[in-house]
């Protein structure tokens, strides 16, 4: 007799998709739009700004549910680059993602919660919440995945409620402005132009996120199935509310008002429902906050934690509570949160790591196409759709992104390519554990692990 999924131990389609979404929707959505408008005022110039984000990221989604359900276990990139290519290459990803790769934007946002937060209520300090809010996120996530799993959903899909009813509000309740989001004349010249390439660059960090679900595998119930489901359901709803969001956006207020403003939300909300606008998009924003803070809290851990099964040096990172939680990885990241909320040093860490991102997420979708060459006969619970088709205009777009960050800003770029050789001989200098530790897998994962 089969047995039923929904009663397998993990956590479940739902959760997974969640936490997706929630890695993905941050700030950039609510403050990127003002600095658009100002070199690109075209309505439908600017939606489709945000749908070719969009197809780029889930053509990079559905890249990455292949590669999870054929190599499924945790640790996202750093796993699938230890597998298809070298071990080495597998722990730059991971040592980008478990030093500044999750704590950054977790500090980012936990900064944002705190200024917004400070906004409504201004006796308050902005340094102490940020901190707060950061620690009683990971206290949750200490009690164990089935708390984290509830509390992850509540504070999720209370955020996309409240987007959608924003949406809906915009929609019916805004007096509408005069933009046309049909093509008209001069359009396909905005869209050639510089400021729609610098303008992508950013929209793409907003989608950033869109693989997480890959780095929680071995806690993902049927993970062969739900990852790749997860992954590209959860890319495909962000999509659909960043384009219907900035559309609002444009429709609600005039875009005089909106260029080179940077709270954007606060700007439309305030045509929207009057005074109390701008308190009700603060209290949407720490709530959208809160969500994003805990999906980062809960994925970081987990590179860190299969680094440490893999290699001696950080054997003390893959301990794990009898809930399953990684705690000495989890405190570890809490760590470096908090120390860069108090010197503010994660502005200039975030400029850099984005490059070496990037980087990893382009390696890991053309590892797809040389494990399709390599190991054609590998089983494949889930095959990229489109291929060869979507993983080309993937790294078609971010081959594009890492040429124009390297012109653009090549001080960051550069210091994100020395962090990969500081990776590298990290990596040359750590003891590897013995074989039949390495690739250690979870009781989840036991009947996954490749031969």
């Amino acid at each position: 007799m089969n047995e039923d999924r929904s009663s397998r131990p993990g956590v479940s389609l739902i959760t997974a998709t969640a936490v997706v979404v929630a890695n993905m929707i941050g700030t950039g959505v609510f403050t990127s739009l003002g600095f658009q408008v100002a070199d690109i005022p075209s309505g439908f110039a600017i939606v489709m700004l945000w749908t070719v984000g969009g197809v780029c990221a889930f053509c990079g989604a559905l890249a990455y549910g292949e590669l999870a359900a054929a190599l499924p276990r945790s640790g996202g990139e750093y796993h699938f680059l230890s597998r298809i290519f070298h071990p080495a290459v597998g722990f730059v990803a991971g040592w980008l993602s478990s030093t500044v790769g999750f704590a950054a934007p977790i500090a980012l946002a936990a900064m944002a919660f705190g200024n917004y937060f400070q906004g409504i209520f201004p006796q308050t300090s902005a340094v102490q919440l940020s901190i707060g809010v950061s620690v009683a996120v990971t206290i949750i996530h200490l009690f164990g995945i089935n708390v984290a799993a509830r509390f992850q959903n509540l504070a999720t899909w209370g955020k996309v409620t409240l987007i959608l009813t924003f949406i809906v509000a915009g929609a019916l309740f805004a007096s509408g402005q005069p933009v046309s989001f049909l093509p008209a004349a001069g359009d396909g010249t905005l869209m050639t132009s510089k400021p729609f390439a610098v303008s992508l660059v950013y929209v793409m960090y907003s989608y950033a996120g869109w693989n997480a679900a890959t780095y929680i595998t071995g806690e993902i119930r049927d993970p062969s199935r739900n990852v790749p489901k997860a992954i590209a359901l959860g890319t495909g709803l962000v999509t659909l509310l960043y384009v219907a969001l900035n559309a609002v956006f444009l429709y609600a207020a005039p875009m005089g008002e909106l260029a080179g403003k940077q709270q954007v939300g606060h700007v439309a909300a305030d045509f929207i429902f009057g005074k109390l606008g701008g308190n009700l998009m603060s209290g949407l924003i720490c709530l959208g906050l809160v969500s994003s803070i805990s999906a980062m809290t809960w994925v970081g851990p987990r590179v860190t934690m299969a680094m440490g099964q893999d290699l001696v040096l950080l054997r003390p990172f893959a301990k794990k509570t009898a809930g399953g939680v990684p705690i000495v990885s989890l405190l570890f990241q809490i760590g470096i949160v908090v120390t860069l909320l108090l010197t503010s040093s994660f502005e200039p860490v975030l400029k850099y790591v984005q490059f070496s991102i990037q980087l990893c997420s382009f390696a890991t979708v053309v590892g797809l196409m040389v494990l399709r060459w390599t190991q054609p006969d590998l089983p494949r619970p889930v095959r990229c759709w489109g291929y060869p088709v979507t993983p080309l205009l993937f790294l078609g777009i971010s081959l594009w992104m890492l040429v124009f960050l390297l012109i653009e800003s090549p001080l960051q770029s550069l210091a994100g390519l020395a962090t990969i050789l500081v990776g590298l001989l990290l990596y040359a200098l750590s003891p590897k554990a013995d074989k039949a530790n390495q690739s250690k897998c979870s009781a989840s994962e036991v009947n996954h692990c490749n031969k």
